[in-house]
């Protein structure tokens, strides 16, 4: 997925998927919470040999580094930008193809898989993300991670997240993280999911 250090597009309009996620929502998380991690990261690597880095060398770098700053604002800038791609008004359903074979063969049953992620989502302490995401073997593997960390440090392949930091849901749900939970599974975009499996 190609990311620049600028605010991305949304696939989609800002009203597109209610009621899962509301404009008002979008207006705050996408508006507010995403342009400030880009804004933070611009102005970080502004002027400095880190302006030559892509976004997923940035999260790689501040990792290593333990520069907490470049770290957090890169990984949310493409945690995000990854979790709107997951999203379709259009989505819904079960996999296709490849990715539910490697469901099936790795969780036993599509709706296994769902349970399975749906807990770890709305057991994560605080705030985070839930990943599907492919290990280096070859399998599918369910990952909470808490605040901005993200699958690509460990060098796996992300194929598929959902934000459960209390901004991507409170306008809409209050404190019901399960409700948001539950929503999600009406709008995930099957095909993105599927396409990262060829990266």
């Amino acid at each position: 997925m190609d990311i620049t250090l600028q605010l991305p597009e949304l696939p989609y309009s800002k009203d597109a998927l209610r009621p899962f996620i509301t404009a008002e929502t979008f207006d705050y998380h996408y508006g507010k919470h995403h342009a400030t991690y880009v804004n933070n990261l611009a102005g970080l690597v502004k002027d400095t040999a880190l302006s030559e880095m892509t976004v997923p060398q940035l999260i790689q770098t501040g990792f290593d580094r333990q520069d907490a700053a470049v770290f957090n604002n890169a990984a949310q800038h493409w945690n995000h930008t990854f979790f709107w791609h997951c999203l379709s008004p259009d989505g819904g359903g079960q996999p296709a193809g490849q990715l539910q074979t490697l469901i099936n063969r790795d969780f036993g049953s599509f709706d296994q898989f769902k349970t399975q992620f749906s807990t770890a989502a709305v057991k994560l302490f605080g705030a985070g993300w839930a990943w599907l995401a492919l290990n280096q073997q070859g399998a599918l593997e369910i990952l909470p991670l808490k605040d901005a960390h993200t699958p690509l440090t460990a060098g796996k392949t992300p194929l598929l997240t959902i934000d459960v930091w209390e901004h991507a849901y409170y306008i809409d749900y209050r404190n019901a993280r399960n409700k948001f939970i539950d929503g999600f599974w009406e709008v995930v975009n099957w095909d993105f999911c599927h396409q990262q499996l060829n990266l």
